[in-house]
């Protein structure tokens, strides 16, 4: 053997493959393994059991029944209102395990049992007590008596939240509840036994307690006594998260001293095919069987659950609110009828895990998966032989790039390797989705992957007759690259990948296209950098020297719809050759400022010399294709609806238009900003200039709603104020609706919810009243620098604004007089037919409490000078 064998390509190959096979079992790579099962999960089509619904305790229902945790009357209430509907198994996966009665329960008990005591006395002995007390129950007639009783025991009903519930439970005989263990060996003291409605939930399968490879438990948490006792069945919740944090598996079983005990899914799946837990057979290290059903699972009795794929934009398993079905809005007899209903919460103060399909998933969802997994044997397993196939694999593979690889070309080695790669993939593809098989193939697919890079950079570091091939194939697959991002619109990308390409005839003229993309986004800087480039390498290539004499000057504009980085917009008499960005007829002269949706600049129509204010919209980023056009539509027809209005106190429009992706409206050029800066604590305006504000936009909304015109986002920021002309103007008319049914790529609804109206926050059909209560928040926020409304979650602020009365005000701001604070109650009631129903009729009343403020600061101001003159 030659001393230098170590600089062979062969050898370089062996030790790229032990690293490999060294790093497969690291997390990274086990991950990449994992990321591979997902796709073959999300790619697998089928379809979830229909038999199953969900009743989603949401954050509408949270706001309506308030605060979680809920009193367990509602759930027993529940509960009565699903079996009567003769639903066929109720799972819940709410953990009941402490006692929950009123403290008055117990007092409510102790009279009970005294009034039950005096009526078992004779008449005649309560008669003959001496010193009788006339105002016990024992000196009570009996008529009146037993009205006492009766009221005692109906409280004592009301009060025993956990005695109704398990008789809810007892009543309809099919709930199943969850339990939580603790993982861990058990310690040498077990502990006092569980008791026995715990154990006879207990499953057998061979020889459990000497299977090491069973997930043991240290300790559980069980639901209270008298409920689990009403219980049709008990089964754990607990998950097993991947080395990924994702949750791709339910451990069926469960070891805790010596038994073992089956998931809260295994549970209603038996119970739904009339099975209890002496039916769930399992076989140790080989799987579980449930009647015919026979489901494998690894060594530890986990299943591989199958996570179905939304269809059609909707859930694969679409939950009801638990409001609409405890109201009654629902039809239960029609729709729960002999169905598996879960019950369990999807709101956030529920925990959440990542599966498959979904980064969020509320884990109601996940039993719902896991029992359609189980009922219809739709389930994912990793054989036994997987783990052999995997070393052949990855041994063939070591071979290749140690034998093979090395003899070959540069253009044939990566046909080889690509084609090794692309087999793995389909292979691991097919068997997912066609036979529910998971095999790790990623691990080998990344050695191929690595030790043809890695034997490619060696040949570049240490020289070799394929070095000068390897340059050429390498600039000609990131030319390819470049190209497939220019394709999909990602034009820096691909501006990235081309700068670091030498310079060639096909090269330059995909840069050509590309600096012409970039005009066409209006991004000049870009489209001058990629000009320069070219010209680097031919300053005479096609029009480059035509194009660069506009394209610096228009580079230093603004750039319009651009999110950021822009520079110095050129003014009147800078740079005479300097050549203006155009927005339909108007000229850009700068920048004003940015909004939520876009830029706003500073215009001038050359033909009347007209300055405006050009507020631009990216609508094609905001939206999807398959709204766009609609989108579009209702812009320019709510921009003509808000064109019409002509009123002292509104922003006039004067042009609504579009060029390329930009959506603009052309306005009134307002001098001053909008109100947010009045609206912190010590920046406050006087309450007389804030009230006459509230008027004059109160007239303006008045006017607007004649009209037919409903602003629906009224909020300090959409209201323009300059303080040394005392001028108020509400702008952005329009702008709101535009999207009020429509949720933006940046997962914004415009509107804001602290400003919005209870029933605008429902969803319902709204008029002008609920911008009238939009604006009495906005006055409350400028008179005391606190909304009158607020909450530590959506949840609870959706909540305070819909039933919960506003913050008092004097509490914040006691100087305020009482006829605007009668006047903001009334503007703040959460029926619109309890405030004030016109804008006319709401500056009106204003108008009044001003007129008291003025008397009240009047008589101030007269006493403060008969204690100038005393002095």
């Amino acid at each position: 053997m030659k001393s230098g064998f170590w600089k062979t390509d062969w050898f370089f190959g062996l030790v790229v493959a032990l690293a490999i096979l060294l790093l497969g079992y690291s997390d990274q790579l086990q991950s990449l393994e994992r990321k591979a099962y997902d796709l073959g999960v999300v790619s697998t089509a089928r379809a979830p059991l229909d038999k199953i619904v969900v009743i989603a305790i949401d954050d509408v229902s949270i706001a309506r029944l308030g605060p979680w945790p809920w009193s367990r009357g509602i759930h027993a209430k529940m509960a009565e209102i699903l079996a009567g509907a003769n639903a066929k198994v109720i799972g819940t996966t709410i953990l009941f395990s402490e006692p929950q009665n009123d403290p008055g329960s117990q007092y409510i008990t102790k009279l009970l049992e005294m009034a039950g005591g005096t009526l078992a006395t004779p008449p005649s002995a309560t008669e003959a007590a001496p010193g009788a007390d006339s105002t016990s129950p024992s000196a009570l007639p009996p008529g009146e008596l037993g009205q006492f009783v009766a009221l005692l025991r109906e409280a004592d009903n009301a009060l025993n939240t956990d005695r109704r519930m398990s008789e809810s439970f007892s009543k309809a005989r099919n709930v199943v509840l969850p339990m939580l263990f603790t993982a861990g060996e058990p310690g040498p003291k077990q502990g006092k036994p569980l008791p026995e409605y715990v154990t006879r939930n207990a499953i057998a399968g061979g020889q459990p307690g000497q299977d090491v490879q069973l997930l043991r438990t240290s300790a559980v948490r069980i639901p209270a006594e008298p409920l689990g006792q009403a219980a049709a069945g008990l089964g754990h919740v607990n998950s097993k998260p991947d080395v990924d944090g994702v949750i791709r598996t339910e451990p069926l079983a469960l070891l805790h001293i010596d038994r073992l005990y089956p998931s809260l899914s295994m549970m209603i799946a038996a119970r739904s095919l009339n099975f209890g837990p002496g039916d769930i057979k399992v076989r140790p290290a080989e799987g579980v069987s449930l009647g015919k059903l026979q489901i494998p699972t690894d060594p530890s009795l986990q299943m591989y659950t199958h996570f179905y794929n939304d269809r059609d934009g909707k859930p694969a398993f679409q939950a009801d609110s638990f409001f609409d079905v405890y109201t009654g809005k629902i039809d239960v007899a029609k729709k729960y009828r002999d169905k598996i209903v879960l019950i369990g919460l999807a709101a956030g103060v529920g925990t959440a895990s990542a599966t498959p399909v979904s980064t969020v998933m509320y884990p109601v969802f996940m039993v719902a998966h896991t029992i359609s997994s189980i009922l219809q044997e739709h389930f994912f397993v990793a054989p036994n032989w997987g783990w052999g196939v995997e070393k052949a694999v990855f041994l063939l593979i070591a071979i290749y790039l140690t034998v093979l690889l090395p003899r070959l070309g540069t253009g044939p080695a990566i046909a080889f390797t690509a084609a090794i790669v692309a087999a793995l993939l389909i292979v691991h593809s097919i068997l997912m989705t066609s036979q529910g098989i998971w095999v790790h193939l990623m691990v080998p697919a990344v050695l191929a992957v690595t030790g043809h890079a890695a034997l490619v950079v060696k040949r570049l570091l240490m020289g070799g007759p394929a070095k000068a091939g390897s340059d050429a194939s390498g600039a000609e697959s990131s030319r390819m690259l470049g190209l497939a991002y220019q394709g999909q619109g990602q034009l820096d990308k691909a501006w990235d990948t081309f700068r670091e390409l030498p310079l060639s005839d096909p090269l330059m003229d995909n840069l050509y296209i590309l600096a012409l993309d970039f005009e066409k986004k209006r991004e000049m800087p870009k489209t001058e950098a990629v000009f320069r480039h070219m010209a680097g390498h031919d300053p005479k290539y096609r029009d480059i020297e035509t194009r660069l004499s506009p394209a610096k000057p228009s580079s230093e504009t603004v750039i319009l719809g651009s999110g950021g980085g822009h520079k110095k917009a050129n003014m009147p008499g800078e740079g005479r050759s300097a050549e203006k960005m155009m927005l339909g007829r108007y000229q850009i002269e700068k920048e004003l400022g940015k909004g939520a949706m876009g830029v706003v600049y500073l215009g001038k129509d050359p033909k009347i010399g007209r300055v405006v204010a050009i507020k631009t919209m990216a609508l094609a980023q905001e939206f999807e294709d398959d709204e766009l056009a609609e989108v579009k539509e209702r812009f320019f027809r709510e921009a003509e609806s808000a064109g019409r209005l002509a009123h002292q106190n509104i922003v006039t429009i004067y042009d609504a238009g579009e060029e390329h992706d930009l959506a603009y409206i052309a306005m009134e050029l307002l001098k001053g900003g909008d109100l947010m800066p009045y609206t912190k604590p010590g920046s406050l305006l006087p309450i007389d200039k804030v009230i006459s504000i509230a008027i004059r936009t109160a007239d303006a909304l008045g006017y607007a709603h004649k009209q037919g015109v409903v602003h629906r986002d009224i909020k300090p920021a959409n209201i323009m104020y300059h303080l040394e002309t005392d001028t108020v103007k509400v702008t952005d008319f329009g702008i709101a609706r535009l999207t009020d049914s429509s949720k933006t790529k940046t997962g914004m609804v415009l509107g804001t919810p602290s400003y919005m109206s209870p029933e605008q926050l429902a969803g319902k059909q709204i008029d002008g009243r609920s911008d009238l209560f939009s604006l009495a928040v906005s006055l409350y926020l400028m008179l005391c620098g606190r909304l009158p409304f607020e909450g530590e979650s959506m949840g609870r602020l959706m909540f305070k604004i819909s039933s919960a009365p506003p913050a008092d005000i004097l509490a914040i701001n006691p100087n305020l007089p009482l006829s605007v604070v009668a006047f903001l109650n009334r503007a703040l009631e959460k029926e619109p037919d309890d405030r004030f129903q016109t804008g006319e009729e709401f500056s009106a009343a204003l108008r009044a409490s001003a007129r008291a403020v003025g008397a009240t600061q009047s008589a101030s101001e007269r006493a403060a000078s008969v204690v100038d003159i005393q002095l």
